[in-house]
């Protein structure tokens, strides 16, 4: 897809398309849980969440990103964390990650964040390919964290 490509920030009229999407987020991850009521209840409140920001893309909508907000102690700005990322396989390899990846990334520099941080499974390359040839690197401290799949990744965004 082109620079064409749909892409906009759901709304609390976006129940639908946000809960089907994660429901196939869940169906992928070969879940069964929530179930899609469950997941339909939270998405309504976290439309309505001023801390919660939902990205879609496409036409219909075949993927989306989940960023949430926070004050930081820290840096006394917000801070960004990538939730989820999902793009529906039938939607695979066109490139609808990367816009999803990048404009969370320009969203919370909108908001004055000055870094976004996810996790994610360090089994899952093609998704570990994709966070860091957009700007994220990993924080893996195993002597800290101790073992585990995951892989704990920053992009600073100042």
């Amino acid at each position: 897809m082109g620079p064409e490509t749909p892409l906009r920030i759901a709304g609390p009229a976006d129940v639908a398309p946000v809960t089907g999407l994660i429901a196939g987020f869940r169906d992928f991850l070969s879940g069964d849980s929530p179930t899609n009521a469950e997941i339909e209840a939270t998405v309504s409140i976290l439309l309505e969440d001023r801390s919660t920001e939902f990205l879609l893309v496409g036409e219909p909508e075949a993927g989306f990103v989940q960023t949430r907000f926070r004050l930081s102690v820290w840096t006394g700005t917000e801070d960004a964390w990538l939730e989820d990322l999902f793009v529906d396989e039938s939607a695979r390899g066109e490139g609808l990650g990367r816009i999803l990846v990048e404009a969370a990334v320009e969203r919370a520099r909108a908001r004055g964040c000055d870094r976004i941080q996810l996790d994610v499974n360090q089994a899952n390359e093609a998704a570990v390919a994709l966070y860091e040839s957009c700007g994220f690197r990993a924080n893996h401290n195993p002597e800290k964290w101790g073992q585990s799949p995951d892989f704990f990744y920053t992009c600073e965004i100042t």
